[in-house]
């Protein structure tokens, strides 16, 4: 089979397009004939070596799939050949990725991808969904009504918090940096978008909040401002931390316990098969209801895997600005 692969970990030019051999499932796993995937800010860490994890080389990259089921081991029970699915959390902990044309994934990773939803929106969607699910519903506990926050809307996971949390019921504002990403993030139901170039950008969301302030704040920021945050919240609000993982800011103590805030950092990769299936399931039933449409920003052939880390590099570690929403390659 065809993939994407490194033999060291490195800048995005490690990354080698070629034969290797087709993975054989073991009784748990299936093998999937791969539609789509994608690109998450993770899966550049993992190649860099910014952030350790066993490899053993040659390391297919990837965290995201979605294809269909073409041979299932003995043990499996929920999926037969011929079905559709998505999934996430592969190339870590010693799971192989995702980046080929075949892929070997255990059952409880995998779940059925919505009849009417092409692979590359169920690529595009898988991790992004499931963080945006579990940080706005199991870390913040978003009731319908309440005021969120978040940062870049057109972004990965910004676009799919702005979709979830309208969708459950909240009143949206979210940060665009031009007048085409505003038009976007409004049509997806954000109440306020709002340009971050803006002088007045922190009276204009305090605005937006209005007297009560902001009840969830979800966090997408590498360089997190909690003396500003902290500033802008409703008493007893939650904020969701899900970047910044050399950061070390300010913490204003005395505002944020008299406030009654709370604080969640949150990496979906820790969730359990359970907990991420939970999300998958309504994720699923969402799309199905017109309230999730996973947004692709780019689409690349596999074999330029290269270049789709090094513009999703450009942008979430250099702030470039010059990709809206996933990047998305094809086998």
């Amino acid at each position: 089979m065809k993939a994407a692969y490194i033999n060291r970990t490195g800048p995005p030019e490690v990354i080698e397009y070629g034969e290797l051999p087709d993975p054989k499932p073991t009784p748990t796993q299936v093998l999937v004939k791969v539609g789509a995937v994608d690109v998450n800010p993770i899966d550049t860490y993992i190649r860099s070596g910014a952030v350790a994890m066993p490899l053993k080389f040659p390391y297919i990259i990837g965290c995201d799939l979605a294809g269909t089921v073409v041979e299932c081991g003995a043990d499996v029970r929920g999926l037969k050949p011929g079905d559709r699915v998505w999934g996430s959390n592969q190339s870590l902990f010693g799971r192989p990725g995702t980046f080929a044309e075949l892929a070997a994934v255990d059952e409880r990773w995998l779940y059925p991808t919505p009849t009417a939803q092409p692979d590359t929106e169920a690529a595009a969607g898988a991790l992004v969904g499931i963080t945006a699910h579990m940080g706005l519903f199991q870390s913040a506990g978003l009731k319908p009504g309440e005021t969120l926050f978040v940062n870049g809307g057109t972004g990965g996971v910004g676009s799919a918090v702005v979709q979830l949390g309208k969708f459950a019921g909240a009143r949206v504002i979210t940060t665009v940096g031009s007048a085409e990403k505003k038009k976007l993030c409004e049509s997806w139901g954000a109440d306020f978008a709002i340009d971050y170039h803006s002088p007045t950008l922190d009276d204009e969301i305090r605005s937006c909040a209005g007297p009560g302030g902001i009840d969830v704040w979800f966090e997408t920021q590498r360089e997190p401002t909690l003396d500003r945050t902290i500033s802008m919240m409703a008493p007893r609000g939650r904020i969701v931390l899900t970047a910044g993982r050399t950061a070390r800011p300010e913490f204003p103590v005395g505002p944020f316990y008299t406030k009654d805030l709370r604080l969640a950092g949150f990496a979906m990769f820790n969730a359990s098969p359970e907990e991420q299936r939970a999300c998958a399931k309504t994720i699923a039933a969402l799309y199905g209801r017109g309230g999730w449409k996973p947004h692709i920003g780019q689409t690349f052939p596999l074999a330029r895997a290269a270049d789709a880390h090094r513009l999703q590099e450009e942008n979430s570690t250099h702030k470039k600005g010059s990709l809206t929403g996933k990047i998305v390659l094809v086998p």
